[in-house]
């Protein structure tokens, strides 16, 4: 009755210290990152912040999939191929109105320096997905020395130019939401084919 006792105990030990050395996923290995944002985010934030901070919030790193939805009636595979696409893209800055958070603008970084560079190459899967939602994206260039009237003014006139297009619909009758039956096509009264005797 000893030895099943102490053998119970030995077994119970090694399973603690196989647990312990092996952790099974059960540790982590974390530990608080001294800054979410590089140096040069960080002050490119502050100088956003100052220049458009009146009007709008700023995100940072937010997720493609955090701004853009899906339309209705998408299908199943097409949709989920989408969101994991959206969900692996990030933007740097994200300009959002300050009364419902919707996002405005896109903005992201460009910096040639380092081995490859960083969002030097437009990824076009990102700007398609922005272009279709009606979201302008503005890519600025990493470098010292930026005001905050020539971003403000650069932000301004990125705005501008999209504010200014207003887009064919695709569907007919899509465009004007007061009338929506404005501009579908309409059924001619009679046939301009000759009545057949």
């Amino acid at each position: 009755m000893e030895l099943a006792i102490i053998l119970m105990m030995m077994l119970i030990i090694v399973a603690i210290a196989a647990l312990k050395l092996s952790d099974n996923g059960l540790s982590f290995p974390f530990k608080r990152k001294a800054s979410l944002l590089t140096h040069t985010e960080l002050s490119f934030l502050d100088l956003i912040e100052s220049a458009m901070g009146q009007r709008y919030r700023v995100l940072c790193r937010t997720r493609l999939s955090e701004i853009v939805s899906l339309r209705q009636n998408t299908d199943k595979r097409a949709a989920k191929h989408a969101l994991i696409k959206a969900s692996s893209r990030q933007l740097d800055f994200v300009l959002c109105h300050k009364s419902d958070m919707s996002p405005v603008m896109a903005i992201d970084l460009v910096h040639n320096g380092g081995k490859d560079g960083y969002k030097t190459q437009r990824d076009w899967y990102v700007t398609s997905a922005l272009d279709a939602a009606r979201i302008p994206h503005l890519r600025i260039k990493v470098k010292s020395g930026y005001t905050k009237a020539e971003l403000k003014e650069c932000i301004d006139a990125k705005l501008a130019t999209v504010q200014r297009k207003t887009p064919k619909p695709v569907v007919p009758g899509t465009n004007n939401p007061d009338n929506p039956r404005a501009d579908k096509p309409k059924r001619p009264i009679r046939s301009n084919r000759p009545v057949a005797a």
